[in-house]
């Protein structure tokens, strides 16, 4: 808390931080897998990979996953300072809309038998009404600190002059649903427990003092 005069106005003012949070369930669920294959060529590398690919399009079209991007490397192998061969992979970037059918959508990613598979990271439909409650409780906690320090000087608060934020995140979650019905590996029993998306905001307020 800072107490100033301004010239401007010529009353001092109470300078306080909030901050608040919410916490909501997860509603969407960000997942990303990657398709490698080795060959001794650069050509035989990439159509190798073409056929795991294919092989993977079945679990990549099931409901509620949406494929939000695809990005392909394609580099030399190297061993003791010379190409030994090439390796060709698909790093995909997909996202779970129906969280009922997480398990069943990871099943049956996995049963692809893809190299790299890392998620849920877990996010939210619509994060702005989330920051919004955030937003409400951190203004809350920097009046309640501002009128505690108007009471302790012996005034009361007045209007609010400024208002100044500073951006915050959320973090990740996990999720567990129900029964598997691909012929890929069962995941339920992963430990994929549930944990709220935790919105987060902080503001710095200038009110001005009366006394």
């Amino acid at each position: 808390m800072a107490v100033t005069a301004t010239d401007e106005a010529r009353t001092p003012e109470i300078v306080t931080e909030g901050n608040g949070w919410f916490e909501q369930l997860g509603d969407r669920a960000e997942v990303d897998v990657t398709f490698t294959a080795v060959a001794r060529s650069r050509s035989t590398a990439v159509a190798e990979l073409g056929t795991r690919m294919a092989g993977a399009e079945a679990a990549l079209r099931r409901p509620g996953l949406d494929v939000r991007h695809r990005r392909l490397r394609v580099h030399n192998e190297w061993r003791d300072g010379r190409v030994v061969g090439c390796r060709a992979a698909e790093d995909l970037a997909l996202l779970v809309t129906d969280v009922s059918a997480l398990d069943d959508v990871l099943s049956a990613l996995l049963g692809a038998e893809p190299t790299d598979l890392r998620g849920p990271r877990w996010v939210l439909t619509d994060p702005a009404a989330a920051l919004r409650e955030a937003q409400q409780r951190a203004v809350s906690d920097a009046r309640t600190r501002a009128e505690g320090y108007a009471t302790a000087l012996g005034g009361r608060l007045g209007p609010l002059r400024r208002l100044s934020e500073v951006a915050e995140h959320s973090a990740p979650m996990a999720y567990r649903t129900a029964a598997v019905e691909s012929g890929g590996p069962d995941v339920r029993a992963l430990g994929l427990e549930p944990e709220p998306v935790r919105v987060t905001a902080k503001c710095t307020t200038t009110w001005v003092f009366l006394s």
